[in-house]
């Protein structure tokens, strides 16, 4: 599995708007998994128990949702959705709250709202850069784990998976692909060339 790059969000983002009278309240962040995004999403609804909507959007990978939450239909999740997507973000979620100010703002008005205070946030939001990664497994006989050990830290590689074979010892790892080459070769001096590597 190669993970491609990508831009996120490094903190936090959050922009507020009135529209007649309406306040819409962005909040965005970073989101790996749906299920990040969705519980982003009820800390925002917690936060703000008594408003008229909650509309969001996330786009993780080729995953996306979006809900209108009550809205008409295409005028609040979509516009979201392609704020988040505008802005060249993926591994984010978006929700926008909505206090109804008592003048209703049509389906024109309530998508540039929806959509403008999410593009906003997201626009003034710092961002974070997420470079390619690769899975590579790595197999070494037993006498060589600390020397592959010492070699996975120095590389800071902390995603791993372990099992242990009657050769020795398997290790599933996520690193940078540029990393990909030299890792190779510092394995290679490290373990006399006693080692296998299975790149997808």
């Amino acid at each position: 599995m190669n993970a491609r790059g990508f831009v996120t969000l490094k903190t936090t983002a959050a922009h507020q708007t009135e529209v007649k009278g309406s306040l819409f309240l962005a909040y965005g962040a970073r989101a790996d998994t749906p299920e990040q995004g969705l519980a982003f999403l009820r800390t925002v609804a917690a936060r703000h128990p008594d408003a008229s909507h909650l509309c969001w959007a996330y786009r993780i990978d080729d995953q996306y949702r979006f809900s209108d939450a009550g809205e008409p239909g295409g005028t609040a999740g979509q516009p979201i959705l392609r704020a988040i997507e505008g802005q060249g973000f993926d591994h984010v979620v978006v929700g926008v709250i909505r206090y109804f100010g008592g003048t209703k703002l049509g389906a024109g008005g309530l998508v540039r709202a929806y959509g403008g205070t999410a593009a906003e946030a997201l626009r003034t939001a710092e961002r974070q850069e997420e470079l390619p990664r690769a899975e590579i497994t790595v197999e070494v006989p037993f006498e060589h784990m600390g020397a592959l050990y010492r070699l996975l830290e120095s590389l800071g590689v902390d995603q791993r998976m372990e099992t242990y074979t009657e050769q020795g010892l398997k290790v599933t790892i996520s690193v940078l692909e540029s990393l990909v080459d030299q890792f190779r070769a510092d394995l290679r001096d490290a373990t006399r060339g006693q080692f296998s590597l299975i790149e997808p």
